[in-house]
């Protein structure tokens, strides 16, 4: 199996530290860094031809601020915290249309009028239960406040190479 890849965006590291201590109590090992999901697989192929379209369309984008917020939950069973930010979407609009992927890849991928940005805590997926989900999400309105707000100046494209199973950073593509 090929490299795969998807592009998300880095919380400071302070704050990833305090995500990582804190999903340890119930995941080990991570499968990723926390991060919030930009764009997702569908289309990042194994040539990397994409990449000279994610810079052209970050060199055209300003730095921006994102604010992490409360927990929330796709269905019952992907617990995650709420990302706000007003330019974040047209980024991910911009990344997508510049790769375009196919619609059947956009939808798998719930991208374009589907993505919801968010920053994953855990998921059944990953081996947790629905109430060590719901354990988790009270855990993190106590553990993860105070929610920061900060300026995003790159985007991180992330490898998950062939016979590994942790996504790792790859590449930073600055914004501006």
């Amino acid at each position: 199996m090929p490299s795969q890849y998807f592009i998300g965006i880095t919380p400071p590291p302070d704050y990833v530290k305090k995500v990582e201590k804190f999903q340890h109590y119930w995941l080990d090992p991570l499968i990723v860094e926390p991060h919030i999901t930009l764009k997702a697989q569908g289309g990042l192929t194994p040539d990397r031809g994409w990449v000279e379209k994610v810079k052209t369309v970050c060199k055209s984008t300003q730095p921006f601020t994102i604010s992490l917020a409360k927990p929330n939950y796709f269905g019952d069973n992907i617990l995650y915290l709420s990302v706000l930010s007003d330019e974040l979407y047209p980024l991910h609009e911009a990344i997508v249309k510049a790769i375009s992927p196919s619609e059947q890849l956009i939808h798998q991928y719930f991208e374009l009028d589907d993505f919801v940005a968010h920053l994953t805590l855990g998921k059944e997926q990953h081996g947790l239960t629905k109430e060590e989900l719901s354990d988790m999400a009270h855990a993190a309105e106590k553990e993860l406040t105070p929610y920061p707000t900060f300026l995003v100046k790159s985007v991180q494209v992330y490898e998950l190479r062939p016979n590994s199973n942790r996504y790792e950073p790859l590449l930073e593509i600055p914004l501006g």
